[in-house]
């Protein structure tokens, strides 16, 4: 495969094992159309490698993502072709994820928000530091949670506290998030690698069909659900794109100010 074709993500590759490194850090590795049209492709192109067997997913410098990027969402705001472009970019990428067979590995330090907090969640291994922090804030930028945050979170830590994050925006720290089953585990900055390490060996000296087919029929469950939420959460959020609290919270969020919010 042609990975040395990705330039907003860095892909390498290890043997059988394919690092995905988020590769924004001068802008918390926020993810505009550039950074989401390399996502929706290459998640097909590795379910489709041979030679790959795990997957690792991570983001360069001090974050993980911090999420869409707020200037592309204030351009965007109002203009039908995007957003229906991006929202038609997300659901292709929803769905190429949860094909996906072969196991995943999140290796989270720092902050993991939005999206880039869906695609950590998406992920069967999550592993943070006590500094990450996970969110799904669509809500503090006027928007819904379109992206796979309606049903990641509830698949994962139930109803009750999946709204209590969802809709108000709250962040998590990497501690709570693996109290309340949001995450696999919190471990120390300085043992993150090593625990990474450590679950890739165990995968390794597992049959790989019976891993990638135990995954398959867990995510089985997961995408009933999903095709259940994917469209009506997409729809909404297209929606909410033209609204004016949106361009509102975008911009004061962008100036470090508070949003004066109209209601509509």
């Amino acid at each position: 495969m042609a990975y040395s074709t990705y330039t907003n993500l860095q892909v390498t590759k290890d043997n059988n094992v394919l690092t995905i490194a988020f590769n924004r850090p001068e802008a918390l590795n926020a993810i505009n159309d550039a950074v989401h049209k390399e996502l929706v492709s290459i998640f097909p192109e590795v379910n489709k490698d041979d030679d790959i067997d795990i997957i690792i997913l991570t983001g360069n410098g001090g974050a993980f993502s911090a999420g869409g990027d707020l200037a592309m969402l204030r351009d965007q705001h109002r203009d039908a072709v995007a957003t229906s472009k991006g929202i038609h970019q997300d659901r292709i990428l929803q769905n190429a994820i949860l094909d996906l067979e072969k196991p995943m590995i999140a290796k989270v330090n720092g902050p993991a928000v939005g999206l880039g907090c869906s695609l950590a969640l998406f992920c069967d291994f999550v592993y943070a530091t006590p500094k990450s922090q996970f969110a799904d804030p669509h809500v503090a930028v006027g928007l819904v949670a379109g992206d796979g945050g309606a049903y990641l979170w509830p698949m994962l830590i139930g109803y009750a506290r999946a709204r209590k994050y969802l809709l108000t925006g709250a962040f998590v720290d990497g501690q709570t998030a693996a109290d309340i089953g949001l995450i696999t585990d919190v471990v120390s900055e300085e043992d993150l690698d090593a625990t990474v390490d450590k679950t890739i060996k165990k995968l390794l000296n597992t049959p790989k069909y019976a891993v990638r087919w135990t995954k398959a029929s867990i995510n089985a469950g997961l995408k009933v659900t999903a095709s259940a939420v994917i469209d009506v959460s997409a729809a909404f959020e297209n929606v909410s794109m033209f609204m004016e609290d949106h361009k509102i919270a975008v911009e004061a969020m962008m100036e470090r100010t508070k949003p004066n919010l109209t209601g509509k």
